[in-house]
């Protein structure tokens, strides 16, 4: 079994223009999925990059290790549905590796996961954080577009059985469609160590959004507060969730508020996408392109500058949600959420 073996913390070379040093790095490794969620995905869906514009699992591990000796000591894999890449537990083995870093995390919709999870711990993998936006099987497939929610189950499932340090449940509250599950869900993680996070539904490229479908963080939590008691948990430095413990309960609930109460002054988030773009704020169009320059020879000091400049292009905060929409951006499958 990999173990990732922290080391000495280097001063950190990843501060913006406001002072916001970056610990954390999501990198999507795809922008396939096998489900057509409408707040992921458009409805004419998006054009599929070709495996030579995708970044090779060697060319991400030098990024990783160059981003890791600048001040990074968190990844999380992302997608598309990351699972969908082949043989990703090689590459967590060799990110497990890399000196500095403390925790390798994934983002799935758990379709996959039942058979892989073990393979994926075993390589190195600490941290699972799985889609889930409904309990009901029905409603899965009309939110997801696809009948695979006894899968996604099962995902879960195996997820607790390897007792990996964390698991959490993303669930995307859409007004109208699922907050009336909010309960549901807190019930669901009583007697199961699951972290539940709420979170606002965002805009995004041709994702149908519109404000007022936007079920907002205090709706959630009167939802909750009226039938179960949440105890605040004081957050850590740069998380995006507020967090709750319930008395008597294993699970626990968080909130990711980005649409009416956004955490912007401590983000501490780089973004790199499948075709290796590096996105230093998930709601802003600017990218800095480390493919095609990397591919060209480039140095690993000289990479370090992109990495620089693409970090000094991060906005002091997103624009408000009414002025998301008029924001020219990709579509979140694309960036990798």
């Amino acid at each position: 079994m990999s173990a990732i073996k922290p080391q000495l913390k280097q001063p950190n070379r990843l501060i913006d223009r406001f002072g916001r040093a970056h610990t954390y790095l999501r990198i999507s490794v795809t922008d396939r999925c096998n489900l057509r969620c409408q707040y992921c995905m458009p409805p004419e869906g998006i054009e599929w990059k070709e495996r030579r514009e995708l970044l090779s699992f060697e060319e991400i591990l030098r990024v990783a290790r160059v981003f890791v000796a600048m001040g990074i000591d968190k990844i999380r894999l992302t997608g598309g549905e990351p699972l969908a890449r082949k043989n990703l537990d090689m590459l967590i083995e060799q990110l497990a590796g890399l000196d500095g870093l403390n925790t390798i995390a994934m983002t799935t919709n758990g379709i996959l996961l039942s058979d892989q999870v073990s393979r994926l711990k075993e390589a190195g993998l600490s941290a699972l954080n799985i889609s889930l936006d409904t309990l009901r099987p029905e409603r899965f497939q009309q939110i997801s577009k696809r009948d695979y929610f006894h899968q996604a189950m099962a995902g879960i499932e195996a997820a607790l059985n390897e007792g990996f340090d964390s698991i959490k449940l993303n669930v995307v509250v859409m007004a109208g469609v699922n907050e009336d599950e909010i309960l549901d869900f807190v019930r669901f993680v009583e007697d199961k160590p699951i972290n539940v996070r709420f979170i606002e539904y965002m805009p995004f490229k041709n994702n149908a959004w519109s404000q007022g479908d936007v079920y907002p963080f205090l709706s959630m939590k009167r939802q909750i507060e009226s039938r179960y008691e949440l105890r605040s948990v004081a957050p850590e430095f740069g998380a995006v969730a507020k967090d709750f413990v319930l008395p008597g309960y294993l699970g626990t609930v968080s909130f990711i508020t980005s649409m009416t109460d956004s955490f912007c002054a401590t983000c501490n988030r780089l973004r790199l996408t499948a075709d290796g773009q590096i996105k230093s704020c998930l709601f802003h169009p600017a990218e800095v392109n480390i493919r095609d320059t990397m591919r060209t020879g480039i140095s690993d000091f000289e990479l370090e500058t992109l990495i620089e400049s693409a970090v000094f292009q991060k906005q002091e905060a997103h624009p408000p949600m009414e002025e998301l929409l008029n924001v020219e951006n990709r579509a979140m499958i694309e960036i990798g959420g």
